[in-house]
């Protein structure tokens, strides 16, 4: 029989949920960060002109203080794993239209999440 080794791999998580913007919309912004050094992402996030890049940057710095707090894990060597957004819940709102008529608004939500790890 051989022995298995249990590779403990430490990986920090920040969740956001129930963002008011559509996860299309983050998924730009994600797509551009995925996998850069943390401090590279941080500075990407700063000049990108989008309406996503304020909260995902929010949502970085949460996932930086778990690692360096929670994990013990050097500010230096982290760098962004996962980062991926997913379709939450959609707040339906009615619009009067023509004729007596009404139109459905849809605000769609979504769930954020970042996984940080550290390069050897």
């Amino acid at each position: 029989m051989q022995e298995q080794e249990t590779a403990i791999i430490n990986e920090a998580k920040a969740t956001l949920k129930y963002a008011r913007i559509s996860s299309r919309k983050v998924k730009i912004v994600a797509d551009l960060i995925r996998g850069k050094d943390v401090d590279e992402a941080l500075a990407i996030l700063k000049f990108t002109p989008k309406a996503s890049s304020e909260t995902i940057e929010k949502l970085l710095k949460s996932a930086i203080a778990n690692a360096e707090n929670n994990h013990d894990m050097k500010h230096e060597n982290l760098y962004i794993a996962e980062i991926y957004a997913n379709q939450g819940p959609t707040l339906k709102r009615i619009r009067p239209a023509a004729k007596g008529s009404a139109v459905r608004i849809r605000k769609r939500t979504s769930h954020i999440t970042i996984c940080l790890k550290e390069r050897d």
